[in-house]
């Protein structure tokens, strides 16, 4: 269920309560709540994710995400987020769609390579079409 985006960066479609223990078998020190509370009758609410995941050890934030885009901010935010550990992250969203351009957002505005960021979400099953120009544009003003 979670794709490997990096060494230590993993992206899933929307966890429950199973998969917050599973991410802590696995060594996630961080989750990464990149969905909009409400967005669907469906969705276990942050707040739950967030109470398993602190009971596991398991650092937590919210990145909320809508279908309207992304904003610097929530670029720094996530930029920050990956930098405040060393342990593996695990970010989420309904698809993971939107937890992995967003991480290929963030990592670009830190000066990754944007080739190896497109063929590492692809690996994954992601595509960062919908954002490969913002991905370059962030990544050359890095450096």
């Amino acid at each position: 269920m979670f794709r490997q985006l990096s060494p230590r960066v993993f992206a899933s479609p929307q966890i429950g309560l199973a998969e917050v223990s599973e991410a802590a078998r696995q060594g996630v020190g961080l989750i990464v709540n990149n969905r909009p509370e409400g967005e669907s009758d469906d969705q276990v609410p942050g707040a739950e994710i967030e109470a398993a995941a602190r009971a596991a050890g398991i650092a937590y934030v919210a990145i909320p995400v809508t279908h309207a885009g992304f904003s610097e901010g929530q670029v720094k935010a996530m930029a920050a987020a990956l930098a405040s550990t060393e342990a593996p992250v695990l970010a989420y969203c309904r698809s993971g769609t939107r937890s992995t351009l967003l991480w290929a957002l963030a990592e670009a505005s830190q000066g990754a390579n944007p080739q190896a960021l497109a063929a590492a979400a692809a690996e994954a099953g992601y595509d960062l079409t919908p954002v490969r120009a913002l991905v370059d544009m962030l990544a050359a003003g890095a450096k």
